[in-house]
Parts: structure tokens; C-alpha cells; sequence
């Protein structure tokens, strides 16, 4: 009697290569290369967080050496960014992805070297990117008015910059954003409860709209 023994016998991937049916419409698409799928317009996640409050995976024999070195992330390099490149002086946070590549090991935005050349600028070229913040809710208010500041402040260097205004350096991103009438009238609210239809569920949206009502001052409440 012979035994045979299969190494890893609960290898998913090998037994799902080795018992799928390609058909041979399907076969003759890969053989020539054709794309198997696309995503078009790409869409690129921008982080928001507040300052030295980027998300840090550790686990018990590393902490120290992550507390030393955080994660970077797109947010911190946007800031370096603004500091050695004019033209993204020149740009709102959602915007960079249009016009930059974020490299995440280097934890850097470079600039793109396909797609449209910008008229004026040499050496910049445009493609047709979604920068997308993540959302962030009301009722962490200050990462939300930081996000706020972020979509309304061109070409910021540092967390202090967006809470300073005509050289003043508010202690809050609620209070900068008073400062620069961002909170006059609802329109503010009005924009979050539009962005909040596309993902949320009704009942997540029943609970902002209340969060909106109770603790955001509306002035039609």
C-alpha cells in the first residue's frame, strides 16, 4: 500500500488554482494582456489627525521604537511638501493627488512625471485624481474643524499655520475657523450631512443629524 501526503493540504490559494475552470474567452484575454479590470478616475485617501495623533501599531518587544518613529502619513507629508515646493503652496490638501504620486516608504509625495503639463509651470503635470480626506465626525470636534481648515487653507507647513490668521495663532481649529467666518450660517453642516448621504446608513444618519441639532449650535435649531 502506498500513502500520499500533501503538504499544506489547506493551502487555499493552490487549491483554488488548481480547481477553477477558466473558459476560453477568459484564457485568450490573459494571454494577450489584456486588463482583467480598471478604476477610473483612481481615488486616493488622504489621512486627517490631529497633531502627534497618527494611529501607531506596536506590539510588545517594539514600542519604543515606534513611539520614537511614528508613522508618517499623508497629512505630515503634505506639510513637508508645502515647505520645499512652490507650486503646492499653491494647493488644497484634496488637490495634491492630482498632481504628486505619495510614496509610502519614504512616506513623501514626488511629482508626477505623466499626464497633462501644467501651462506656466514646468515640470508639473496633472492627472485626473479624486483626493479624498476621510470623514470625520462632529463630534471629534477639533480633528473636525481641523479637516474643515484643511479644505479651505492653501499650501499649509505645519498644524500651528492652519490655526493662525493674520499672524495670530488661535488656540483652537474651532476658534481659526471662527476667525475666518467659516462658521457663519450652516452651509458647513449642510456639506457634512451631503457627504455623510453617500456612505453612512439611515440610522448613522438619524444619530449625526441629532449630534448636529444638540451639540453644533445651528442657527435655524
Amino acid at each position: 500500500m502506498i500513502a500520499l501526503r500533501i503538504q499544506n493540504e489547506y493551502d487555499e490559494v493552490t487549491r483554488y488554482q488548481c480547481g477553477r475552470y477558466i473558459s476560453s474567452s477568459e484564457a485568450v484575454w490573459r494571454i494577450l494582456s489584456f486588463p482583467i479590470q480598471e478604476r477610473h478616475p483612481p481615488v486616493i485617501y488622504l489621512d486627517v489627525h490631529l497633531e502627534g495623533g497618527q494611529r501607531v501599531y506596536f506590539q510588545s518587544e517594539n514600542v519604543v521604537q515606534r513611539l520614537a518613529n511614528p508613522r508618517q502619513t499623508t497629512l505630515l507629508a503634505f506639510f513637508r511638501l508645502c515647505e520645499r515646493d512652490h507650486f503646492a503652496k499653491s494647493l488644497l490638501y484634496n488637490e495634491v493627488p492630482c498632481f504628486y504620486t505619495y510614496n509610502k516608504q519614504q512616506g513623501v509625495f514626488v511629482r508626477r512625471r505623466r499626464g497633462t503639463a501644467v501651462e506656466g509651470e514646468p515640470g508639473i503635470f496633472k492627472e485626473h485624481v479624486i483626493g479624498r480626506v476621510y470623514t470625520v465626525h462632529p463630534n471629534n470636534s477639533e480633528c473636525y474643524y481641523l479637516c474643515l481648515l484643511l479644505h479651505y487653507i492653501r499650501g499649509p507647513t505645519s498644524f500651528v499655520e492652519l490655526r493662525k490668521v493674520d499672524g495670530i495663532e488661535h488656540p483652537t481649529y474651532q476658534a481659526a475657523c471662527h476667525a475666518r467666518h467659516l462658521l457663519d450660517g450652516d452651509q458647513h453642516w449642510d456639506d457634512t450631512l451631503t457627504e455623510a448621504c453617500v456612505s453612512d446608513s439611515p440610522h448613522r444618519l438619524r444619530h449625526l443629524f441629532a449630534i448636529l441639532l444638540t451639540f453644533c449650535g445651528l442657527s435655524d435649531a
